[in-house]
């Protein structure tokens, strides 16, 4: 496994941490651990490439760590909380800036057509709930409007399954690398964050494709068939697709010839 740098924290002597600017305490309901480190934001704002001309879709800006920074890189910022009280306090913070817009809403239902104008090229940013992090992903990644680059932070164990290589990929590396290159940028480890969670986390780059990996009909009957495909990774794979397709033992090892897989195969 390739080495992954991990950020170091800043101490008084090096560098001045993230200022709170609210009093709302961490929401266990809401998956909220608020990062606390200026250098691990600006890392993430230099993963991403951001630079003056951007436009920035940013998700779960928490106490605004890394919004502030973003504030003052990226031409126009757009930011979605789900707290509803974070996002006053946010939206107070910077309504004298014309380039931000702080919007209280769920970016797992959130129309992109809203606030991102057609043609209008993104990037996405976001520090992600661990519940919440794959759907939100697959739900930009297989939207109309597309942002160009994905930069967010998950678990470091589903960072690594994200970009995982062939003869170790799974159900969630397949969906994601569909539609983009995936790299993990580097970890960050439970201090960088209050309440500190009790796993190290990582930084995901996605490179997005302007049309996906594999040329499909479907992408319902696409993920129906790869879901089938890692349903019961112990069994042969014909097995695994009569289960989950629901069809003969027959049609399924047809169709496992036709693409020139060995239907006794185990995923």
């Amino acid at each position: 496994m390739p080495h992954i740098p991990t950020v170091p924290l800043m101490t008084p002597k090096t560098g001045t941490p993230v200022r709170s600017v609210t009093r709302s305490k961490p929401k266990k309901s809401l998956g909220q651990n608020f990062l606390v480190d200026s250098r691990v934001a600006k890392k993430i704002i230099s993963a991403a490439d951001i630079c003056s001309v951007d436009t920035v879709l940013e998700i779960g800006p928490g106490r605004g760590a890394l919004t502030r920074h973003l504030a003052e890189t990226c031409k126009r910022l757009v930011a979605i909380e789900l707290d509803s009280e974070l996002a006053s306090e946010l939206q107070g913070r910077f309504s004298n800036d014309p380039g931000v817009e702080i919007i209280h809403g769920d970016a797992r239902d959130v129309s992109v057509d809203q606030f991102i104008n057609a043609g209008e090229r993104y990037k996405l940013l976001a520090n992600l709930p661990y519940y919440a992090a794959n759907r939100i992903v697959r739900r930009f990644l297989t939207a109309e409007r597309k942002p160009s680059i994905l930069v967010f932070m998950v678990q470091r164990e589903v960072a690594r399954t994200m970009a995982a290589q062939p003869g170790d990929m799974g159900l969630l590396s397949v969906m994601i690398q569909l539609y983009g290159s995936v790299k993990v940028a580097f970890t960050v480890p439970p201090r960088a964050f209050r309440p500190a969670p009790k796993v190290t986390s990582a930084v995901v780059r996605i490179d997005v494709y302007d049309q996906p990996a594999l040329d499909l009909i479907s992408d319902e009957d696409f993920f129906d068939l790869i879901i089938a495909g890692f349903s019961a990774p112990r069994k042969q794979i014909k097995n695994s697709l009569r289960n989950g397709l629901k069809v003969t033992s027959e049609i399924a090892g047809v169709m496992l010839e036709a693409a020139g897989i060995d239907p006794k195969r185990r995923p």
